[in-house]
């Protein structure tokens, strides 16, 4: 695993990059759970409503995908200045929990889209 300086490069903008998209979607989310909040939607209700919603799907899958773009290199950075992990290790573990969070996101977006796990 190659860690040049056009790989940090590149980590470092993707990493800056899925962080602006990640502050609309959090200010888009924030917005919708004030106007279910202030309508009085129960858990229920809200399920009943994001049921085959494409676009609530679409919307929340890019949620995950940004997350998992945006997690791995801030845990690599933590693996190897915090608890020591020689880089190498330390991008591989943080990569394995990017997949973690597609999976795990993306189960969890299907779910409520979808209506099962």
């Amino acid at each position: 695993m190659s860690d040049t300086p056009q790989a940090q490069a590149r980590r470092w903008y993707a990493q800056r990059i899925s962080a602006m998209v990640l502050a609309l979607l959090v200010l888009g989310h924030l917005a919708l759970m004030i106007y279910a909040v202030q309508g009085g939607l129960s858990g229920a209700e809200i399920l009943a409503r994001t049921q085959g919603n494409v676009w609530f799907g679409l919307y929340y899958a890019l949620f995950v995908l940004a997350c998992a773009v945006h997690v791995p290199p801030g845990l690599a950075n933590i693996a190897v200045e915090w608890v020591g992990w020689p880089p190498a290790r330390a991008l591989w573990v943080a990569r394995l929990f990017g997949v973690f969070i597609l999976v795990w996101g993306g189960r969890a977006v299907y779910a409520v889209v979808m209506g099962g796990a």
